[in-house]
């Protein structure tokens, strides 16, 4: 069944119900078996959007997806004299509805996707100077912007954030974690929380963005323990190949008939994974789409060294598992140090937690400690004590030619891992290059993160900046239009959040923006078309 803008939110539900269950409550029979030689046939869903990745990014979009716009306030002022003349030409119209690249033309942030400051200086105006400026946006449901969606997503609603340590504060402030239309201070009142600090804990972020889905009515377009094994676009058409004429052709031989009814929803990618049932067992499923979203995070693979014995079990490389450890009470009582290797915020909470038990620590990491890329550097000390104290003993606690380790913490900079051994020993090397043995209980590496985009064809390769890469959030983000975040070198396949860069939930945001702008343009050109009575005239892909 192919569904488009005529279709009504009741018979969308009803084939949700179908696939995937109904997580409002009604029983149904399970999701259908699909055999993997199925063929696209009437009996399968078709969605304009499949989005993948129920974290912040896929809440975001979902949430403007469902028909929420965004206006200026009646009495809002922003304190960018030129933005606010700007906003002011068009203020009866939806941020949604007005041109991106003309708002966000001459704004400067913290992220590379000017459409991620824009909509950043409009929720949060001159946040980086340290003002707790209002939005100057409100926000209404419009019904008949609703575009058909499904989020899959392998846990609840918050993606990552419900699997991060729960004893460190974010990085953040809780006011730049929120989400449109419900503001972190609210959720905290409702729910009773005493938020002692303008930083908060992952799980107080994490129950936020659940709770979040369920307020604003998204939960329909929400399907949990979802897992996707591929996603391969249908067919290549000569318009494939020609990304200016996509945009503007559609042949007939595309168009899907439904109750002899012309729909305008191109299967354009076949989205194949299962289902987690309550008992364990799998349930596959097959969707097609006319459009997916890529809202996966950069969580999904560990960064590792790739050195030998890495793979020992004695060797981690997460904070779940560190903390696990010492919470089952594996290193109480152990002679010798934790060896961690990182210099990025995780490590610093890493070296926290074990300093926090009691635990001595090798800290070990490639820079040199004045090093101005460091994240340390970035941070204020009065808002972020904890790291400056991280940061203070790996400037005054390292080590030396000459030099015993220290009884609690011992910092190696400028030095690499060269092998782990059998014997729990770790192989060290200097920037002068001499080597050092090091004994330890455990080795924690803790040095970034990346997507795990194995379901895409090249394993998403293809779409990155640098081709035939991995997708990395720093090096290598997926190629994007800045103003519709469609990739470049794969029509009707979206990305935002870390994948295009923005790490920071601020600017995410921006991504959902540029996309439902970019959808709800092609679905108004596909209805004028069908109210013209014109199917296989001119339209949009």
């Amino acid at each position: 069944r192919s569904y488009s803008g005529p279709e009504t939110e009741g018979q969308l539900l009803n084939s949700f119900v179908q696939y995937f269950g109904d997580n409002l409550g009604r029983k149904v029979e399970r999701m259908p078996l699909i055999e993997e030689t199925v063929l696209p046939g009437d009996s399968l869903l078709t969605l304009p959007v499949v989005i993948i990745g129920n974290g912040p990014s896929g809440i975001c979009l979902s949430y403007l997806l469902s028909g929420y716009r965004p206006y200026l306030s009646p009495e809002a002022i922003h304190p960018n004299p030129i933005l606010h003349t700007k906003l002011e030409e068009a203020r009866h119209l939806s941020i949604v509805d007005q041109d991106l690249e003309y708002l966000s033309e001459g704004l400067e942030g913290r992220s590379s996707n000017p459409v991620a400051v824009l909509f950043d200086t409009l929720l949060h105006p001159d946040a980086d100077f340290g003002y707790d400026y209002p939005p100057v946006l409100h926000w209404k449901l419009e019904q008949h912007n609703y575009i058909p969606h499904i989020v899959l997503g392998k846990g609840p609603p918050g993606g990552a954030w419900h699997s991060m340590e729960g004893s460190m504060l974010t990085i953040s402030f809780g006011d730049w974690m929120e989400l449109p239309g419900l503001t972190f201070k609210e959720w905290a009142a409702s729910k009773r929380r005493n938020i002692k600090s303008d930083r908060v804990m992952p799980e107080e972020i994490a129950c936020y963005y659940k709770h979040y889905v369920k307020v604003m009515g998204l939960q329909k377009n929400f399907r949990d323990n979802v897992y996707i094994t591929s996603v391969s676009r249908l067919y290549r058409g000569k318009d494939d190949e020609d990304r200016s004429q996509l945009n503007e052709n559609i042949s007939t031989q595309h168009l899907e008939m439904e109750d002899g009814q012309k729909s305008l929803t191109k299967r354009n990618w076949e989205v194949r994974g299962y289902q987690r049932a309550t008992d364990g067992s799998h349930v596959p499923f097959c969707l097609f789409a006319e459009n997916v979203a890529l809202a996966t995070g950069t969580f999904d693979s560990p960064g590792r060294l790739q050195v030998e014995g890495e793979d020992f079990p004695f060797v981690l490389h997460s904070m779940s598992d560190f903390g696990a450890a010492i919470s089952k009470g594996k290193l109480r009582g152990k002679a010798d140090p934790v060896l961690i290797v990182g210099a990025g915020l995780t490590a610093a909470d890493a070296v926290l937690c074990a300093y926090n038990n009691n635990i001595p620590v090798i800290h070990v990491f490639r820079r040199r400690v004045t090093d101005t890329s460091l994240i340390f550097k970035q941070l204020p000390k009065k808002l972020y004590p904890e790291y400056h104290k991280v940061y203070h003993m790996m400037c005054t606690q390292s080590h030396t030619v000459d030099s015993n380790l220290h009884s609690a913490y011992t910092s190696f900079p400028e030095h690499n891992v060269l092998s782990f051994k059998p014997e729990m020993k770790c192989v060290l090397q200097s920037a002068s290059g001499l080597k050092k043995i090091l004994k330890f209980s455990v080795a924690l590496v803790l040095i970034g993160s990346h997507p795990n985009l194995f379901f895409l064809k090249d394993q998403g390769h293809s779409i990155g900046h640098h081709s035939n890469q991995p997708i990395t959030c720093k090096g290598n983000p997926v190629e994007i239009d800045p103003y519709t975040y469609e990739c470049t070198k794969e029509a009707n396949l979206f990305a935002l959040g870390p994948l295009v860069g923005d790490n920071f939930v601020r600017f995410l945001k921006g991504g959902a923006l540029g996309i439902a702008r970019c959808l709800a343009i092609r679905q108004k050109k596909k209805h004028e078309l069908i109210e013209s009575g014109d199917g296989g005239g001119d339209g949009v892909p």
